[in-house]
């Protein structure tokens, strides 16, 4: 990896997984920063609404990204994201935002601007990331790669629950089909299938499986 001194640990899969609470647990255990992936792209689907651009016109939405402020940083040890100095805040669960994040996620100049910015967080602090592309793009180099993943009926369960109205097997369909940095296992990554586990099993289960690959805590 490009910074000795520090290391990333790399969680990947499919909507409502679990691998965003995984992370954020790991995250807690290890004292590293979480930094949650999905809410970048979530920040640019948002910028879309606010500046009503159509999410499927990707010569607007990189025209919209030419003149957006984009900041990321750390609060709490978990990472953030301001558009224009503006903090979207649970703004980005909204239906809205879901609906159209595949779509934002799919354009090449969108994950150019947002993977160099995840890389940067390398530069100042070890951290576990969270998202679609983290073990096979961001950060293929690292070690310690993971995979979450539960059967689609579980995560559609998963996701009605949080109140998101999306629909689990579309998701996996744009994110795991789009020519650009697709969902994927990442060579090297060692799945964990959460369906029937606890979060609080899945978490003991990745700390096994990170220390077997050789991470010291």
């Amino acid at each position: 990896m490009s910074h000795s001194s520090h290391y990333a640990i790399a969680i990947d899969g499919p909507a409502a997984s679990g691998k965003s609470t995984v992370a954020r647990r790991l995250a807690q255990k290890l004292g590293l920063i979480m930094i949650n992936s999905g809410a970048m792209y979530r920040a640019i689907a948002w910028a879309s609404i606010q500046k009503g651009v159509d999410a499927r016109d990707s010569d607007a939405v990189i025209s919209m990204l030419n003149g957006l402020n984009v900041s990321c940083g750390v609060r709490d040890r978990g990472s953030i994201i301001l558009i224009d100095g503006v903090d979207p805040g649970e703004a980005l669960r909204a239906d809205d935002v879901n609906s159209r994040v595949s779509a934002i996620a799919a354009i090449a100049e969108v994950r150019t601007l947002l993977v160099d910015k995840q890389r940067e967080y390398l530069e100042s602090d070890s951290l576990v990331m969270e998202g679609r592309d983290i073990g096979s793009v961001v950060f293929p180099d690292t070690p310690y790669k993971l995979y979450i993943d539960a059967s689609e009926e579980v995560r559609l369960a998963r996701r009605s629950a949080e109140g998101l109205a999306d629909v689990v097997s579309k998701r996996d369909a744009e994110d795991s089909n789009r020519k650009v940095s697709p969902l994927m296992v990442a060579d090297g990554a060692t799945v964990i299938d959460s369906s029937e586990m606890t979060i609080d099993e899945v978490v003991e289960k990745a700390l096994e499986l990170l220390q077997s690959k050789g991470l010291q805590h």
